[in-house]
C-alpha cells in the first residue's frame, strides 16, 4: 500500500499534501523522491494554505544546544529541529510571529529565525536604537555599549556601560513581526527598555526608528498601516506607520481594574473588534523557604472588547465560547475553534510572559498549560521538567514561507 502510494500523480499527491499541517508535511516531503517534488512544487505553486495550528517551541538540555523542540498541538507529538548558529541555546528569545523567532545573540544583536526552514537574516544592528552608542576598544573594534537610562520625557539615571553580552539583559523585551500590506513588505516592532518603550524597523531598513514619548508598553498588534500598543495601565495607542511623518492617538485611556494583574495584551478578534486582555496572577511565591521554588501561577484572565474607531471598551467578558487565546511571550492569537480541531473552545493557552521567567529564575517551575475560561481550571500541557529555562518557550505557528521573498531580498 506504501508503495502504491508513493506512485500516485503528482496532482493528487499535492491535494493530499494541502490537507497536511507543516510539521506532518515536512516529513512526508523526506519520505522519497516523489513525495519531495510534490511537497517542493506545492510551495513553489503557493497552493499551501492551511491555517497552521500554533506549536510550542522550547529547549531542551538533552536535545543538543542548536536543537529547539516544537510540540505540535495537532499531533501530540514532538519534532527536533536543527537552527542555524549561534546555538539557540545561547540567544534570548524575545518574540514569535509570523512564524518566525525574534532572537537575540551574544553579542546582543538581533536575528530572525525561521525555525521550519532553517532560514536566518539579521536585524539591523542594536547600535541604531536610540538608547545604545557603541563603545570601541584602542584597535577599533566593538568594546562595550552605552546604555542611556531615558525617555523623550525624562532622564531616570546615568548611562550604564555593558559588555556586548549583558546589554539584552538590560534592553530587550518583546518583539514582533507585522506583514505590511502599505509596502508589501515586513516591519519588526520592539518593546525595549528603560520602562518599555517602542522602536520599529521595516524589511530592508538598516536602523530602529524610536516611537516616542510614551513608556511601559506590553503587547502590540498591526492592523492596516496602524500599530496598535497596549500599556501596562490598560491604555490603547495607534501609530499610523504609512506615513513618513508617525502619527499616534490615544484609543483608550487607562483601565479601573484594580492593580493586581501583571501583564496586558492586546488581540486581534477574528470578528473585527480588538481584545484587551489582562493576565492575573496567584499562588505567588517569590521568596520560598529554603529548598522551595519561586513560582507564579496564572489565575484568571479578564477580557474586554475594544471598538478600534470609537476607543470604546464595548464589553467584559471572561467567555470566548468557541474561540481560543494563545498568550505568552510571542505574537497574541485568538483564533475560532472550528477551524482548528485539536484546540479546545473557549480555553487560552499561555506560557510565562514575565521578565522574572523570561530572563532569570532559571531552574523554577514555569508557568504553562491550558486555562478554561469558564472555570479558570488548568491543565498541564507538557511537562515543564521538559523545558530548559533559557531561553523561554513561545507559542510558534509554522511558517513554509521563504523570507527572502517575504522580506523582498
Amino acid at each position: 500500500m506504501e508503495g502504491a502510494s508513493r506512485d500516485l500523480p503528482q496532482d493528487i499527491l499535492m491535494d493530499i499534501f494541502a490537507t497536511l499541517e507543516i510539521p506532518d508535511l515536512v516529513r512526508a516531503g523526506s519520505v522519497c523522491s516523489s513525495w519531495r517534488s510534490a511537497y517542493s512544487r506545492l510551495r513553489s505553486l503557493g497552493h499551501y494554505t492551511r491555517p497552521q495550528t500554533p506549536c510550542l517551541l522550547y529547549t531542551s538540555e538533552s536535545a543538543g544546544e542548536s536543537v529547539a523542540c516544537l510540540y505540535s498541538l495537532a499531533e501530540k507529538r514532538t519534532y527536533k529541529l536543527t537552527l542555524p548558529g549561534p546555538p539557540i541555546s545561547s540567544r534570548h528569545l524575545i518574540g514569535s510571529s509570523q512564524g518566525l523567532l525574534v532572537t537575540v545573540d551574544d553579542r546582543s544583536e538581533m536575528h530572525l529565525v525561521n525555525p521550519i526552514t532553517g532560514e536566518q537574516i539579521d536585524l539591523p544592528s542594536v547600535i541604531t536604537i536610540e538608547q545604545v552608542k557603541p563603545v570601541y576598544s584602542d584597535s577599533g573594534a566593538l568594546h562595550k555599549y552605552e546604555f542611556s537610562w531615558h525617555s523623550a520625557a525624562r532622564v531616570y539615571g546615568p548611562p550604564s556601560v555593558s559588555a556586548p553580552e549583558e546589554l539584552r539583559s538590560k534592553l530587550h523585551h518583546k518583539a514582533f513581526v507585522f506583514s505590511d500590506d502599505t509596502c508589501n513588505g515586513y516591519i519588526v516592532v520592539l518593546i525595549h527598555n528603560p520602562f518599555c518603550q517602542l522602536s520599529f524597523a521595516r524589511a530592508g531598513g538598516d536602523s530602529w526608528i524610536w516611537l516616542p514619548p510614551h513608556t511601559h508598553y506590553d503587547d502590540c498588534i498591526y492592523k492596516n498601516g496602524l500599530l496598535y500598543a497596549v500599556t501596562s495601565f490598560g491604555q490603547i495607542h495607534a501609530f499610523d506607520l504609512s506615513s513618513p511623518v508617525v502619527t499616534m492617538k490615544m484609543i483608550t485611556g487607562e483601565s479601573d481594574l484594580e492593580d493586581r494583574f501583571l501583564n496586558a495584551y492586546i488581540v486581534q478578534a477574528p470578528w473585527g473588534n480588538l481584545l484587551q486582555v489582562w493576565r492575573l496572577y496567584e499562588h505567588c511565591d517569590l521568596e520560598p523557604e529554603p529548598g522551595a521554588s519561586v513560582f507564579w501561577n496564572t489565575g484568571e484572565l479578564i477580557i474586554y472588547e475594544v471598538d478600534a474607531s470609537s476607543g470604546e471598551r464595548t464589553k467584559k467578558t471572561s467567555c470566548l465560547r468557541d474561540h481560543v487565546l494563545f498568550l505568552g511571550h510571542n505574537q497574541s492569537l485568538c483564533l475560532a475553534a472550528q477551524d482548528y480541531p485539536a484546540l479546545k473552545g473557549n480555553h487560552a493557552y499561555f506560557t510565562d510572559d514575565n521578565v522574572l521567567w523570561t530572563k532569570g529564575f532559571k531552574n523554577n517551575p514555569r508557568d504553562m498549560g491550558i486555562l478554561d475560561l469558564g472555570n479558570n481550571g488548568r491543565e498541564e500541557l507538557v511537562s515543564p521538567q521538559l523545558c530548559s529555562n533559557c531561553p523561554a518557550p513561545v507559542w510558534m505557528t509554522p511558517n513554509l514561507r521563504k523570507m527572502k521573498l517575504a522580506f523582498n531580498e
